[in-house]
C-alpha cells in the first residue's frame, strides 16, 4: 500500500511490524491539530493494510508525548473547532482515540520519555507498554480544569486498580518509570538505549503468529472489558464540552502559559 501522508509522524513497516513515531521533538512531541489528524490517518491506514500484524508507537527523543500543544490547541482557532465537536447533541469520542482504539492489531507503546496528558492517554490505548528508564507518566488533565479521555477513565483502573487510578487522576501527579512498573502501568522498564529493540523484538514475536487469530484475540480482550469506548467517549466529550466553558479551565491554561500555580475558584 502507498505510505500515508504525514506531517508530524513517521511511519515504517518492516517484517509485518509498523513503527509509528511522533515527530515534533522541539515541543516534546506535543499534539497540535495536524498531529492528531496524522494519528487518525496512520491508524486507519494500519487497519486497512493486511501486511501489518503489530504496531509499535513511540516518540522522537526526548519525549514520548507531552500532551496537547496548549498554545495552539487551547488558545488558537482549533479551540473553536474542538468546542463545536464537543458541544454536539451526541459528541464523538476524540477521532484520533477512536482510530487507535478501533485498530485490531496488537499495539506496543515504547515510552521513551515524558508521557503526560493525552500522551499518557495514547500510551494507555496500547495493549502493552514498555518504558525507558527515562519515562514519566501523568494524567495532568485536572491541572487544566478538565477530565481525562477514555484511557484514564476506562483503562487505567483496570491496570492499576480503582484506588490508585483515582489517586493519579485526582492529583495529576507525575510518576517515574520505576513507580509505573510497580503499580502495573507498564510491563517492564529497560535501558533507554535498548527500548526500541525490546519493543520491536516483542512486536516481531507477536507478528510471527497467525494474523487472523491475533486480531480475534485482541477483539476477545476488548469484549471481555464489557464497556463500549465509543459510548463512554461520548460522555467524556460532553463533559469536556462543559468544562471548556469554565473559568477554572481558562485559569488552568493561563497558569500553564504563565508558568505559575493555578488559582481555581470552582466556576
Amino acid at each position: 500500500m502507498a505510505q500515508p501522508d504525514l506531517a508530524h509522524l513517521t511511519y515504517d513497516l518492516r517484517d509485518h511490524v509498523a513503527v509509528v513515531t511522533l515527530n515534533r521533538p522541539d515541543v516534546r512531541n506535543a499534539l497540535n491539530a495536524r498531529a492528531y489528524a496524522d494519528l487518525e490517518t496512520v491508524f486507519r491506514h494500519v487497519q486497512s493494510d493486511n501486511d501489518v500484524r503489530a504496531v509499535v508507537i513511540t516518540g522522537t527523543d526526548p519525549a514520548f508525548c507531552s500532551g496537547e500543544d496548549v498554545k495552539q490547541m487551547m488558545t488558537g482557532p482549533q479551540r473553536e473547532q474542538s468546542q463545536a465537536r464537543l458541544s454536539a447533541v451526541r459528541p464523538r469520542l476524540t477521532p484520533a482515540a477512536a482510530a487507535v482504539l478501533d485498530c485490531d492489531r496488537p499495539i506496543i507503546a515504547a515510552v521513551n520519555g515524558v508521557a503526560v496528558g493525552w500522551g499518557m492517554e495514547l500510551s494507555l490505548f496500547a495493549d502493552i507498554r514498555i518504558a525507558s528508564e527515562r519515562a514519566q507518566f501523568g494524567e495532568i488533565f485536572i491541572k487544566r480544569g478538565l477530565v481525562t479521555d477514555v484511557g484514564g477513565m476506562m483503562i487505567l483502573p483496570r491496570l492499576v486498580g480503582p484506588q490508585k487510578a483515582a489517586e493519579l487522576l485526582f492529583t495529576g501527579d507525575v510518576i517515574d518509570a520505576r513507580e509505573a512498573a510497580r503499580i502495573g502501568l507498564v510491563s517492564r522498564v529497560v535501558a533507554h538505549a535498548d527500548l526500541l529493540d525490546e519493543a520491536f523484538g516483542l512486536a516481531a514475536r507477536i507478528a510471527s503468529n497467525a494474523p487472523l487469530a491475533l486480531r480475534h484475540m485482541k477483539e476477545g480482550l476488548r469484549r471481555a472489558s464489557a464497556r463500549d469506548a465509543h459510548e463512554f467517549g461520548s460522555w467524556v466529550s460532553g463533559a469536556l464540552g462543559r468544562l471548556f466553558q469554565t473559568e477554572d479551565h481558562r485559569e488552568g491554561v493561563a497558569s500553564f502559559l504563565e508558568k505559575r500555580p493555578p488559582q481555581f475558584k470552582g466556576r
